[in-house]
């Protein structure tokens, strides 16, 4: 096994341990009385704030590897994306079982009625959508659509921020925070096209002053020098 393979197993394995924690920390905190007075609402908050967390990390990864020229950094992506879908759905779970046990027809009017369930699902559903489709089959199946349709996770991600935003009820800093993140990462994703534009831009610039320049040099009646 070569050095480039080992790293990568490394880098996946902990991946994979530094995003099952915290639902491993859930399952013990319940199992030992450690989730408070209100355990529903704990799990609740901390499933949904993983989620986001996790959202904002796998949103991060592209200008980041930018940055740090780690191109390679870019096949970690999914997981992260998918333990984020994993949270969210875990979040809307604690909320379907836990908090309405089933009660469909108090989850239709929570969906309907209370804006911060709405804009919620609707970043779940997004979710479940890209997560659905993540697969090297569907890649190959919707070609330049795909990536159309992954571009979502910006919505998805403005969504949660707003979800989260109009849950609290005082504190709002930790979703403004997130939300502020998130804007300076699709900021980074609107400016990336235009940052390889402009040294192709600067090189037809050039050229176009150097013909110029050549037109002027050559002696009147002869044409100048390609």
């Amino acid at each position: 096994m070569g050095t480039a393979r080992r790293k990568r197993i490394l880098a996946k394995v902990v991946i994979w341990a530094a995003c099952l924690a915290p639902v491993v920390s859930l399952g013990l905190g319940a199992l030992s009385g450690g989730l408070g007075s209100n355990p529903i609402e704990t799990i609740t908050h901390r499933t949904g704030w993983w989620a986001l967390s996790l959202l904002t990390v796998t949103l991060a990864v592209t200008p980041l590897r930018r940055l740090a020229r780690r191109p390679g950094w870019i096949r970690y992506r999914r997981l992260l994306g998918l333990f984020a879908f994993f949270y969210a759905t875990l979040h809307l779970l604690t909320y379907l079982v836990l908090d309405q046990f089933f009660g469909w027809s108090y989850i239709v009017e929570d969906i309907v009625e209370r804006p911060f369930i709405t804009i919620g699902f609707l970043a779940w559903l997004i979710l479940l959508a890209l997560a659905s489709t993540s697969t090297s089959g569907w890649i190959r199946r919707l070609r330049k659509n795909w990536q159309r349709l992954h571009r979502l996770v910006y919505v998805a991600a403005i969504a949660a921020g707003v979800h989260f935003l109009w849950k609290v009820k005082a504190d709002t800093r930790d979703p403004l925070v997130f939300l502020s993140i998130i804007a300076v990462l699709l900021a980074t994703r609107a400016w990336a096209p235009w940052q390889r534009r402009l040294p192709i831009a600067a090189a037809r610039g050039r050229a176009g002053t150097r013909i110029d320049l050549k037109a002027r040099e050559a002696p009147q009646g002869e044409a100048p020098l390609s």
